[in-house]
């Protein structure tokens, strides 16, 4: 297969560029053009703040509830451990890397300042989890980009583990793969598979630069009619 030319040479010149010129609702109506139809995690997924905004890739972590009442023995060595590979997996975090966990019910947080600190001192681009978080002035401090379905201070220490990472997950019907790119801002997160991500960001970008001309035009005094039959942008 022919590698398709881009502008950027890195990751992080990739991530600057999506950072500066792209948003959820162009990337998501390019995979929707290509057939890539399920890619937008639920809409109660929002970040802690309307300014946060995410751009990196992968590192899909996967939960479990666990119920604690007492003493217990248990066959899994991964159970016996507080949080279970939790802490193995925050300090797995690469740069430009986003922490993205589901697997546990919503009854608690899976995300907070501590793992936010940690992640940042590692250069990880933000952190969205299928679930709460907590610490929130904490993390709004850091202005750690984190994403979840909002604040809720209740524990996961006694509710819930982590019983794998860097492995395909799932939430609510889209597959995420290490690796994909995960872009979120006020309008939500969606998933870019790694397979597509070239064409998908170069088609982003060329419709994002069309929409600033046609919108000047608009200023200009162009009608709605008229710039989406002269240039097919709306």
């Amino acid at each position: 297969m022919t590698a398709i030319p881009t502008e950027w040479k890195n990751d992080d010149e990739l991530f600057e560029i999506i950072r500066t010129e792209l948003y959820t609702a162009v990337i998501g109506d390019i995979m929707d053009k290509m057939g890539l139809l399920h890619q937008f995690l639920p809409p109660q997924i929002q970040p802690l703040h309307p300014d946060m905004f995410i751009a990196g890739r992968a590192m899909p972590v996967l939960e479990a509830d666990v119920l604690e009442c007492g003493t217990y023995e248990s066959s899994n060595p991964v159970l016996k451990k507080p949080f279970g590979l939790m802490l193995e997996a925050l300090d797995d975090l690469k740069k430009n890397e986003v922490y993205i966990c589901t697997g546990a019910s919503p009854d608690y947080a899976l995300w907070g300042e501590l793992m936010s600190t940690r992640a940042q001192i590692l250069g990880a681009a933000g952190a969205v989890v299928d679930g709460y978080s907590r610490d929130t002035k904490g993390i709004l401090h850091l202005n750690f980009p984190s994403f979840s379905y909002g604040n809720y201070a209740q524990d996961q220490a006694p509710r819930g583990k982590v019983i794998d990472y860097r492995v395909p997950i799932e939430i609510k019907g889209v597959l995420i793969n290490p690796g994909d790119i995960v872009v979120g801002d006020i309008d939500g997160v969606c998933i870019v598979p790694k397979q597509h991500e070239a064409e998908v960001i170069n088609l982003a970008l060329e419709k994002a630069r069309g929409e600033k001309m046609v919108q000047n035009k608009i200023l200009e005094g162009m009608s709605a009619k008229e710039a989406f039959e002269k240039y097919g942008i709306m």
